[in-house]
């Protein structure tokens, strides 16, 4: 029995992964697109918190996984030159090779590792901080993931996620957004990738995910202590940071 459901957690894993090879080339200009560009205050939020609860002006490295196209990268570096924060090295992981061909002609001051969260590439304590924008919803073993972002930061390090937590949705702004995510989002996703399933897993993804407190739960179960959480645009994004403890 436990050999069965490994086996179905790693077709799942690897059914992802391959999604997101497929949709490579015209993941940026979907999220784009579909968030109206406001995912990039989002990101740009994210870092200048993990930046303030850090409180260092020195870092030996920024990890960020499941780093897809090398987005996130991008706004640690901006974030970090406007805080007056130098960072040695910038470093992305992700397991879809299609991914990070596309973050590789696109970024070009960081490195790029393919790996999984659950299986970090990167010595024990060898990171300040840790970043999964969009993506730890997508790690099947996501337990093992926190375990594995502890073991990879230094004492006082800062794991920040960015991710769209599940919702309870009742009032009529909240049945807009629902209807959006679940009807318009999947068609223009899919109208702009040629692939339709890969944009209908989203809105599907999100209702089988945790909500925001149960997230922060297992943070604080794998060792973290929060320090901040805040959800944006009525709900449909939300920001968590906690630090090791």
């Amino acid at each position: 029995m436990g050999i069965e459901k490994l086996t179905d957690k790693q077709e799942k894993q690897d059914k992802i992964v391959h999604m997101f090879d497929d949709i490579a080339s015209t993941y940026d200009l979907a999220n784009r697109v579909l968030s109206m560009g406001i995912d990039i205050q989002w990101r740009k939020k994210g870092c200048d918190k993990a930046f303030e609860i850090l409180d260092q002006k020195e870092l030996t490295q920024i990890t960020d996984v499941a780093t897809g196209t090398g987005d996130l990268l991008i706004y640690w570096k901006e974030q970090a030159q406007k805080n007056g924060v130098a960072v040695d090295k910038y470093v992305g992981i992700d397991p879809s090779v299609g991914m990070l061909e596309v973050a590789k002609k696109k970024v070009d001051f960081a490195e790029f590792i393919e790996g999984k969260a659950q299986e970090l590439p990167i010595a024990d304590e060898s990171t300040d901080v840790i970043s999964i924008s969009y993506g730890i919803r997508n790690v099947v073993d996501r337990v093992e993931a926190l375990e594995e972002f502890y073991r990879v930061l230094k004492p006082n390090g800062i794991v920040m996620i960015l991710e769209f937590t599940k919702q309870e949705r009742s009032g009529m702004i909240d049945k807009v957004v629902d209807f959006g995510m679940k009807k318009v989002l999947p068609k223009i996703g899919g109208f702009i990738s040629k692939n339709y399933e890969a944009y209908k897993y989203l809105p599907e993804s999100i209702e089988e995910f945790l909500t925001t407190e149960m997230l922060a739960q297992e943070l604080e179960e794998a060792g973290f202590e929060m320090k901040y959480t805040k959800s944006f645009s009525m709900g449909i994004s939300t920001l968590l940071v906690a630090q090791k403890k």
